[in-house]
C-alpha cells in the first residue's frame, strides 16, 4: 500500500473545539469546507493533518489522543497555562528519554506534547533553529 497523504478526524461534541486548536493552539488552517455557519477545518501538524468536522453526541466520550512534537514543552505548557488552558500532566521525563507533559482540548481530547532532547536517538529534526 502506498499512503499519498492521511489525515486524523475529530468529530467533537463541545462548541469551543474548533476555537481551541485554532486560536488557543494557533495551528495553520490548510483549509476550509462546508457552510460558514458549521464549518469543517483542516489544520497542518507538521507533516501531518487535523480535520475537525461534523460532531457527535457530547454524551460519546473522545478518545482521540494526539501526539505532538513541539521544541520545549515546558515553554508550551506554560504558554497554553497563561491562556487559561488546565494543565493535564506537568512535563517530565519518561524512562524511555523523550520529555512529555499533556493537555486536554475542550472535548476532552488528550494532547501529549513531547520534546525530542538532542542527545536522544529518535531525534530526527536538522533545521537551524
Amino acid at each position: 500500500m502506498e499512503i499519498i497523504t492521511s489525515r486524523v478526524l475529530l468529530r467533537p461534541a463541545h462548541p469551543d473545539t474548533l476555537d481551541f486548536y485554532q486560536r488557543i493552539l494557533n495551528l495553520p488552517v490548510v483549509r476550509e469546507f462546508g457552510p460558514p455557519d458549521s464549518p469543517g477545518v483542516v489544520f497542518q501538524l507538521g507533516t501531518g493533518q487535523l480535520e475537525i468536522s461534523g460532531s457527535r453526541p457530547a454524551s460519546e466520550p473522545s478518545s482521540l489522543v494526539l501526539w505532538l512534537q513541539v521544541r520545549e514543552v515546558h515553554a508550551e505548557l506554560e504558554r497554553l497555562h497563561r491562556l487559561g488552558v488546565p494543565i493535564d500532566r506537568e512535563a517530565r521525563t519518561e524512562p524511555w528519554g523523550l520529555i512529555e507533559g499533556s493537555v486536554r482540548d475542550p472535548d476532552g481530547s488528550k494532547i501529549v506534547l513531547v520534546q525530542v532532547p538532542q542527545t536522544h536517538p529518535l531525534r530526527r529534526d536538522q533545521r537551524v533553529l
